[in-house]
């Protein structure tokens, strides 16, 4: 089953840095942007993050807030936040079960090779838990936090 607009997000629960359960649920009443990245502080995830925290404001001013997921665990998001100043919560998910639930664990191209792991991609939620727009594949870290900005201004 593959993420589709119109359906409902798969349902999740996952610690975040400091070890307290969130689950998607606790988001009802807000837009959430659910960025799935393969390692805290490496070059295209620190890109990434970054962009998302500078257009944190402009981001919220939409009535959304960023969540981002790795396989990291909760020390190794906390430094990374705290390292970039991140201003939203980053979930460890080290068993890949919402990675697969989302499609964002399973076979890709890394430095030419077939590999498995975590696929970059991002899926924008409404108020009511539904899928708005999915990106299974992102194909530029460093651009995707203003392409996701400009979706959410209706552009």
């Amino acid at each position: 089953m593959g993420i589709e607009a119109g359906k409902a997000a798969p349902a999740f629960t996952l610690q975040d840095e400091n070890g307290n359960k969130v689950a998607l649920k606790d988001f009802r009443g807000t837009k959430v942007v659910l960025y799935f990245y393969p390692k805290d502080d490496t070059p295209g995830c620190t890109k990434e993050a970054c962009g998302f925290r500078d257009y944190w404001k402009d981001i919220q001013n939409t009535g959304t807030t960023v969540i981002g997921v790795s396989p990291d665990n909760g020390e190794r998001h906390r430094k990374f936040r705290e390292k970039y100043d991140l201003p939203f919560t980053l979930l460890c998910d080290p068993d890949k079960t919402v990675m697969e639930k989302y499609g964002a664990w399973g076979e890709k191209m890394m430095y030419g090779k077939q590999v498995v792991g975590v696929i970059r991609s991002t899926t924008l939620i409404d108020e009511d838990g539904k899928v708005i727009k999915h990106w299974a594949r992102v194909p530029s870290a460093e651009k995707h936090p203003e392409q996701v900005l400009k979706i959410l201004q209706g552009g």
